[in-house]
């Protein structure tokens, strides 16, 4: 396995949190895998954002507002 870190966004409503996360590669057709952990660390990320919990967000990773441009 070779481990590549990467960030992941995350979108909820009108804020996108980006999270840290180690990607395992492998040689066969499913890969790459993301621990459990990781995988976790995404679904927190996306139940922060959704309660509007910006505190826990920004413990997860950083946090983003988007705003609109344009009609």
């Amino acid at each position: 396995m070779t481990p590549k870190h990467h960030a992941k966004l995350v979108h909820e409503g009108n804020c996108v949190g980006e999270v840290n996360v180690t990607l395992l590669y492998t040689d066969d057709g499913w890969s790459p895998y993301l621990s459990l952990e990781d995988a976790y660390k995404l679904d927190d990320m996306r139940d922060a954002l959704r309660r509007s919990d910006f505190e826990r967000a920004t413990r997860l990773g950083r946090v983003y507002e988007l705003t609109p441009i344009g009609g």
